[in-house]
Order: structure tokens, then sequence, then C-alpha cells
């Protein structure tokens, strides 16, 4: 048994720890403004003070925090992870809004620079920036997509890769940022590997990505920095017109491919790479139902389209129909048209595609699919017990039984989050939103998804600064899926 003083200076020890954990990862994020500088020496801008400013004030800010506790090798604790995931995240968000904020007046305060970097890293896509996307120096175009990237598989399981070269073992980390119900699924023994093989797949079709645009018409500044935002589900654009800048369907059904890749369970693209075989997708349940839920919804969408004429043929409904559905299901967040005042039921069936679309260890936001199925199956295994209340009905995915408890907290999940979205909606129409317009923003910022409808389809910009709080707050809330910020809101958790 420990006494009080040995739990006290063993939970004063884990503290920190995590000290020394988030001030070298902030010296290990300042690196990533050195690609920047690069961009910007290529092109000659004059961006390059902003970006050695930023760097030079994160890497010493993470030295500063770093040096107290260099000393300490404490191990990590489950909580400890997520106190380190919401500290690193928000820290992120903060420092990586310093060079935006430096170098373009395309911000107009501290919030707006905030908003567009959380927005990146949360692989949320929503900007602030009204008009002239494209006359951004090319520097901070590729930064606010490096952003995306870095964002785009969770940053901290990057660390998690290179966890072993600071001393700390990484999963606790691992666990409180994976997407997904079923967070202890590994590919490897270890967790070092398993983040290594996930940052490998990811890495490679991002450069596959990248080469096909290139080839397919895109320059290839365009063709990196558009990469960069598929993969990760992002939806920032080098264009106003974001991908309908390029008007063209060879390159708007290579970005479809690649969301609908980007969409699905990353784990997945390794095992069919290992065994060489694409039947590993259609054996996998979360995918079978995402794959048919968009031939679905494809119908749902294109069919109104059509019968109301809101294209001039039957081709051009279904080719924007199909892409902004796509686009929005998958959180991507890219636009060839405006869906706000498509017929009928169709905008608000695109929005509440945000929520559900994304699989379990896939760039996407939202509740993810797997989330959805099991909340199904559960609701038809009580409407089951009515009829047969004595009866063990279990529920199974993928021919396994699925433990009652992950069952509960999918229960639970879904309540908390539509809670959520409700209370944050009244708190956006509080500061003088319509209501589609705030339900809309909240939908977009929480499940990272990016556009909304409305005023709020291409930009954040006319929110306000209380609004642009409350967005900010809903995207890191959709990014580390919803428990993982608000435990260290609750009070146990903070008790020795």
């Amino acid at each position: 048994m420990y006494t009080d003083a040995a739990r006290r200076s063993n939970s004063t020890r884990r503290f920190v720890a995590v000290q020394r954990l988030v001030g070298l990862l902030l010296m290990l994020f300042s690196l990533t403004m050195l690609p920047p500088v690069a961009v910007g020496l290529y092109y000659g801008e004059d961006t390059i003070p902003a970006f050695m400013a930023g760097m030079w004030i994160t890497i010493a800010t993470g030295a500063a925090i770093w040096w107290p506790a260099r000393r300490e090798r404490a191990e990590l604790k489950i909580r400890d992870g997520f106190l380190v995931t919401v500290l690193f995240w928000t820290v992120l968000g903060l420092f990586g809004a310093i060079p935006l904020y430096v170098a373009s007046d395309a911000w107009h305060s501290v919030i707006e620079a905030i908003f567009e970097s959380v927005s990146g890293l949360t692989t949320t896509g929503a900007t602030m920036v009204s008009q002239g996307i494209d006359d951004l120096p090319r520097s901070i175009n590729y930064y606010r997509m490096q952003l995306h990237w870095l964002g785009g598989m969770g940053i901290i399981v990057l660390a998690v890769a290179v966890l072993p070269m600071l001393g700390i073992g990484g999963m606790q980390l691992y666990m409180a940022e994976t997407p997904g119900p079923m967070k202890n699924s590994k590919l490897t023994p270890r967790i070092t590997g398993t983040a290594r093989v996930l940052w490998l797949v990811y890495s490679s079709l991002t450069l596959i990505c990248a080469l096909i645009y290139w080839a397919l018409g895109m320059s290839l500044f365009d063709a990196i920095c558009h990469a960069f935002s598929t993969l990760s589900s992002g939806g920032f654009s080098t264009h106003d017109a974001s991908v309908g800048y390029f008007n063209s369907a060879p390159i708007e059904l290579a970005v479809t491919f690649f969301m609908v890749v980007a969409g699905s369970n990353f784990a997945l693209h390794y095992l069919v790479w290992e065994r060489r075989s694409l039947r590993i997708y259609w054996r996998d349940g979360e995918f079978r139902v995402y794959l048919t839920l968009f031939l679905v919804f494809s119908v749902l969408v294109c069919a109104p389209l059509v019968y109301y004429d809101t294209y001039p043929d039957v081709y051009t409904a279904v080719r924007r129909g199909v892409f902004q559905l796509v686009a929005y299901a998958t959180d991507a967040g890219f636009a060839t048209a405006d869906p706000t005042h498509w017929p009928t039921y169709v905008p608000l069936l695109i929005v509440l595609s945000t929520f559900m679309f994304g699989c379990s260890g896939s760039t996407a936001g939202g509740v993810k699919m797997i989330r959805l199925v099991l909340f199904v199956k559960q609701a038809l295994r009580e409407l089951q017990r009515l009829v047969h209340p004595s009866a063990e009905l279990l529920i199974k995915f993928d021919g396994k039984t699925v433990p009652n408890d992950i069952v509960y907290a999918v229960g639970g999940f879904f309540s908390v989050y539509v809670g959520l979205t409700i209370m944050l909606t009244f708190a956006m129409i509080s500061t003088g939103l319509d209501v589609v317009t705030a339900f809309s923003a909240v939908a977009a910022c929480m499940n990272n998804a990016g556009p909304g409808l409305g005023s709020v389809n291409a930009n954040m910009a006319g929110v306000s600064d209380t609004g642009k709080a409350i967005l900010i707050f809903a995207m890191l809330l959709g990014r580390l899926e919803v428990f993982t910020l608000l435990v260290v809101f609750t009070p146990s958790f903070w008790r020795r």
C-alpha cells in the first residue's frame, strides 16, 4: 500500500514527466517551420522572418518547459496520456498561429490566426480567409497544408514513433489519440512499430496521390499541397475556388478516389499491401457499410439534382453531386459547387453525412462508421429484448462478439456527441447566427469537415470572435473524440 506522501511524490513525478514531454514535443514541432522557409526562399518571398520568429519562439518556449524537468523519467499512466494529448494539441494550435499572424494580413486578429492554425492541425479545413487565398504567399499556403498533413493521422502518433528516442513509453499516448472505439487493435506487437507502419502507409499514399495529381495537370506545388490536404481529410486549398479551380473531371475523379481512401481505415491499406489482396477490404464489415452507404447516399443526393434540373445535364449533376457528397462525408471539405441552395433535403443530408461516414483508423472526423453500426445493432437488440426479455442477445461484428462495455461506451459517446452538438449550436445562435448557419458551423467544426451551409460555406470570416472561440473548442472536441478533451475537466481526473 502506498502512503499519502508516496502517492503525492509519484503523482508529482508524473506531472513533471508530462512537462518534460510537452517541452520536447514542442521543440520538435518548431522544426516543422523550416520547410515553409525553404519554400519561401525558392519563390523569393518575404515571409521568412515570420517563420523564423515562429520557430525560435516555439523552440525557446519548449526548451524553457523542458529544462527544469529534463532528468525526470517517470512512467506515464493512461491519465497522463490524455493530459499530454490535450495540452499538446492546444499548445500546437497556439504556437502554430504565430507565422500566420506575423506573415500575412489575411488574418486580422490573433483569434483568427489561432482558428486557422487549429483548423489546420485538426484537419477541419474551415478558413478565416474570405478572399485572396490565390494571392497568399506560397510559403503560407504550403504551411497551411503541412499543418493538415501533420495533424492527419494524429501528431501524437507521430510522436509515439519517436518516443523511444525521448525515453518515454508510448502506449498511453497512442490510446488517447487513436480514433475509434477499438483502440487496442495493433498491427505489430510494439506500439512504436504500429505507429511507424501507419505513417509509412500515410506517407506512401500521400506521395502516390501527389504524383497522380501532377500527372493529371496540377502544378507540382498544387499537387503536393492538395495531396497533403486530401490524405489528411483536411480541405484547405491553394485556391479560393478549391478543387473547382481546376475544372477538370479527371482531377475531380482522382480527388474523389483519394478522399474515399483517406476516409477508410489506414490499417486496412497496410494489410492489403502486406498480403497483396484487395479482398481484405470487402472482408472488413466497416468498409462494406462505408461503401454501401456511399452508393445509397449518392443516389439520394443526385436524384433531386437531376429531377429538379439543378444542372443542365445528368452528367454534370452526378459529377457535382457525388464529389460534394464524398467531400463532406469524408470530412475533406473540398468544393466544386455550393450545396446550400440545392433542392429539397439535399443540403441537410450532406451536412448529416459529416457525422457518420469516416471509418475508425482514418483521418476523417465525426462519430466514425463503426460506432454508427454498433449503435444501430444495439438499438435493434433493445427492440428484440422487448419481444424476448429473457434472451441472451449478443452483438457481433465481423463474426466476433463485441464486449458489452464497448457497446455501452458507444451509446454514451453518441449521447454526449449529440448533446454537445445541440449545446454548441445554441451557443452559436446566441452570437447572432441563424439556426441553419449555427448548426452547420458546429457540425463542420465538430466533425472536422470544414465547410458549412449559407454564410459559412466558403469561410468562417463572418463569425464573431466569441463564435470563433466556440468553434475552436468544437474542432478540438472533434479531433480528440470528445472524451479525451472532456475528461480533463472532471474533478476525478485531478484526484491523486
